[in-house]
């Protein structure tokens, strides 16, 4: 079989070098390191608009057209976990999941075992997609460890390319609920002073900015205004909460698919998520505007109140459109009723 293909342009303001500018703006579902990167431009794996370079210093420019083949699926050394898995839809081709919070989706240090992958080992068996050199179930996004909600996996390689072109060309409907500090209000004159924010009509708040990894917390995100990746997302209240309003109900939607994207992107408009220890700040709520259950019920909130709420795409077989909605859980759902009433 031949080898998987990555494809992608470079944004713009690119790094000097290949591997650098690699490395920035390959899909993040590819799972390709620069160290990688630079391993594997040597043997002749990456084409820029249409030709073979093999110099890690080559210069690129904005637009180029960026193909990586990558090598068929070796063998994993990740293990089969008979895990329960909330399965809202399944054939051939695909496998969608309801991922609750506190599951890890892909193994790594600190967690080398009961994760979304190893679950999905043991249930798919043989029907598998390979991708990023490894044998593994075709991961082609994911959600923070302490963020719920769906998630779909390739059991072929031909649904892994497909659904990562539909992720690229940001043909992928991806809708979350979360619950902020404050309530993100187009009467606000604070907001339309921050860059990257704009209002568009219905009261939905654009937040356009470029994201990269934190300069001094390598495990952070951070908002830049160069060298970072494009990531838009769009906010909309659905439900205020308390008298006056000190917290909402917002429903995001991703136009792109950055690491923390919107907790990075609700922090920066000052409206960090309820729960979020990297992000949140440590905000706090006036103590007159909702209930005193209402208070202990934000401080003890033990994670990032995010959900994964709606995920829509093309069937990569069929082309049919599917579309999965999921209801918050049950710990958010109390945090909303506790806040509402």
């Amino acid at each position: 079989m031949p080898p998987s293909l990555v494809t992608f342009r470079i944004a713009p303001d690119p790094p000097p070098r290949l591997d650098k500018a690699l490395a920035r703006d390959v899909p993040e579902e590819a799972s390709l390191s620069r160290s990688r990167l630079a391993r594997i431009i040597p043997d002749g794996a990456v084409r820029v608009n249409g030709v073979v370079v093999t110099s890690p210093r080559a210069r690129v420019g904005v637009g180029d057209a960026v193909e990586i083949a990558l090598d068929m699926a070796e063998e994993s050394h990740m293990g089969a976990e008979a895990l329960p898995l909330d399965i809202r839809y399944e054939d051939d081709e695909v496998i969608v999941v309801m991922k609750e919070a506190g599951m890890v989706v892909h193994p790594a240090p600190g967690s080398p075992d009961g994760t979304l992958v190893n679950a999905l080992i043991h249930h798919c068996g043989e029907s598998l997609s390979g991708v990023g050199g490894e044998r593994r179930p075709g991961i082609v996004h994911r959600l923070d460890k302490e963020t719920s909600g769906l998630i779909v996996a390739a059991k072929t390689d031909r649904a892994h390319h497909a659904l990562q072109v539909q992720f690229e060309a940001r043909e992928v409907e991806r809708i979350y609920q979360a619950v902020c500090y404050g309530v993100p209000d187009p009467a606000d004159p604070r907001l339309r002073g921050i860059r990257g924010t704009a209002f568009e009509p219905g009261g939905v708040l654009r937040i356009e900015t470029q994201i990269a990894r934190h300069k001094t917390d390598r495990q952070r995100q951070a908002v830049v205004w160069h060298g970072g990746r494009h990531a838009i997302t769009r906010a909309r209240v659905l439900e205020p909460f308390g008298k006056p309003p000190v917290a909402a109900l917002v429903e995001c939607r991703l136009q792109t698919g950055r690491t923390h994207q919107i907790r990075v992107h609700m922090a920066h408009v000052g409206h960090g998520l309820v729960g979020d220890p990297t992000y949140g700040g440590n905000r706090k709520l006036a103590k007159d505007a909702v209930s005193e259950m209402a208070l202990q019920a934000v401080r003890s909130f033990p994670r990032q109140a995010l959900h994964a709420a709606s995920l829509g795409f093309r069937h990569p077989a069929t082309g049919k459109l599917l579309r999965f909605v999921a209801e918050m859980p049950p710990d958010m759902q109390e945090l909303c009723a506790s806040l509402r009433n």
